[in-house]
Order: C-alpha cells, then structure tokens, then sequence
C-alpha cells in the first residue's frame, strides 16, 4: 500500500506520498520516478517520504513551503524523531539513492552525497501534519504498470518535441533560402541598372551646362 497526500503549501498542490512499511520502501526504492524527490530523518528511522515532482519544479526550485510540508511529514512518520526536537531531514532526486545486494530492508545510500541536501526542523508543527493527514489516501499501485506508462508517456513527448523541433529547422531553412533568393534578385536587378546606365552615351561638359541653364 501506498499512501499518496496533498500539499496544498503550493499551487496547484503537490502530491506527497510513501510507503505504508519498510517493504513498501523497497518497492518505492525501485520504482519512484527519477525526478522525484526523497525524504528521510537523518540518522534515524522514518518513513520514506517522496514529492512527485511536477514538471515546472526541479529539485533546486522546491519551494520552501513545499520542504517543510515534506519534512513535517518524515518526522511525524518517524517512531523516534516524533519525539525529538531540532531534528535534521536529508532530501535527494530518487535517481541518486543507491541500493546494494547486502543492506537491509529500506536501507538506502547515495551515489553522490553532493546531491544531498538538508533541512532543519526545530519541532513538530501539528497544523501542518493535520493538514496533510485530512488529505491522505490510501491505494494499491502497480509499480511495474505505473513504470512502463510512465516510459511511453517520455517517449512520446520526446518524440513530440523532435517532430516540434523539425519543424521549426524546416521553416527556419525556408526563410533563410527566401532571403537568399531576394537578395540574389536584388543584386542581379542592381547589376542590370548599372549596366544600362553604363551603355548610355556619357554627356558633355557643354550638355551639361546646358541640362542647368
């Protein structure tokens, strides 16, 4: 089971969610989508909290507000860390969590620990926990189906985005090869001008005072 909650901390709210125990956790461990972001206390038990990330966001640009909803979350989510104050909540892209053969069940590492970052959380704020908990659902998800819809979707706005860019190459050649050809119009026109008035008898000194007179 997975439980799935909105932070209406942003507009449009976000989606929250984690796994219901630490076997869910390996399953979100496998499965959270790249982009999403992860969640835990450092250093002690939780839950494995996740944003799913909306595609204007990014993991530099997670508002502050957002944070905090995500990190009052771990810590109410956490046995001990419930009980503390001034507790620290380490946050990375879930493509950065690393898993091998001989840890133990939920147990995560990280590929780079330069894309791990931090925030402090001075103590429990039951506002912010109520208001998330109203909005929490829980529902059984298909990881692999979830995975393989999510890959055809990329694909095909990958594949819109090249058709998209064609396009504009296409169009952008057109109007380069137009204004290649007016200005070989023009240069030619130019030419013939000066050829005319070069074939024209060149008039005299005494023409042309008389063209003034």
């Amino acid at each position: 089971m997975v439980l799935f909650f909105k932070s209406t901390a942003v507009d449009p709210p976000a989606t929250i969610y984690m796994g219901r125990d630490k076997v869910e956790n390996e399953e979100l461990i496998k499965y959270a989508w790249p982009q999403d972001v992860w969640f835990h206390v450092d250093k002690l038990s939780s839950a494995h909290v996740y944003i799913r990330m909306p595609d204007n966001m990014t993991f530099e640009t997670i508002p502050e507000a957002l944070l905090t909803d995500c990190a009052q979350l771990v810590k109410a989510n956490s046995i001990e860390g419930n009980k503390k104050d001034n507790l620290t909540v380490i946050f990375t892209p879930a493509d950065n969590l690393k898993k091998t053969g001989d840890m133990a069940v939920g147990q995560v590492s990280f590929h780079n620990d330069k894309r791990v970052k931090r925030v402090h959380v001075a103590k429990r704020e039951n506002p912010i926990v109520n208001r998330l908990n109203k909005t929490k659902v829980e529902r059984v998800v298909d990881h692999e189906q979830e995975r393989i819809e999510r890959l055809k979707a990329e694909h095909a706005l990958r594949r819109q985005v090249a058709a998209e860019k064609r396009k504009a190459d296409l169009e952008l050649a057109r109007q380069r090869e137009a204004e290649k050809a007016a200005r070989s119009y023009d240069s030619l026109f130019n030419v013939e001008e000066d050829e005319d008035e070069a074939s024209q008898p060149r008039k005299t000194v005494k023409e042309l005072e008389d063209d003034f007179m």
